[in-house]
């Protein structure tokens, strides 16, 4: 099966197609993370929201966001964002794993099986995330890491 190449790319032909799934999907979980949420007029929900807090400061003695806003907006709240654990694993649900693994089970539907994890480290200042699953095509294991930087 083809798949259309991310970023798009125009040939004389059309748009380039991958045959390689795997790259594929690889290509599309890169622009899912580094996309913030409501920055797509054709779908706002697109993105990871863990961009929308790239300005935020990390409070790394509760390993979450600190809310460096003194007004309260949608990231508050005991459902909200800044409850959130930045290192986890999608089977803990207040985690920034669990919010990326909902966004790729809606947004990959080439996927299945999906677990997803991310750990932080302080001396690096980076994150390591992970996604593991299972392409349905060929039912091979499917692997992707990558890592989001971290400043202060």
């Amino acid at each position: 099966m083809n798949s259309i190449a991310i970023p798009l790319k125009i040939s004389a032909h059309g748009l380039e197609r991958l045959t390689d799934t795997r790259q594929s999907i690889d290509n599309a979980l890169s622009l899912l993370m580094s996309t913030p949420c409501y920055s797509s007029v054709a779908d706002p929900q697109f993105g990871f929201i863990f961009n929308n807090m790239r300005f935020e400061i990390f409070n790394e003695n509760e390993g979450v966001v600190f809310n460096s806003s003194d007004s309260p907006n949608i990231f508050e709240g005991p459902e909200g964002l800044y409850n959130k654990k930045i290192t986890g694993s999608s089977k803990n649900l207040n985690t920034f794993a669990s919010e990326l693994k909902e966004t790729i089970r809606r947004y990959e539907k080439r996927l299945r099986d999906i677990e997803v994890s991310m750990t932080y480290f302080r001396e690096q200042q980076r994150i390591n995330v992970t996604v593991r699953g299972v392409i349905i095509e060929t039912k091979a294991p499917y692997l992707y890491q990558s890592t989001i930087n971290v400043w202060k």
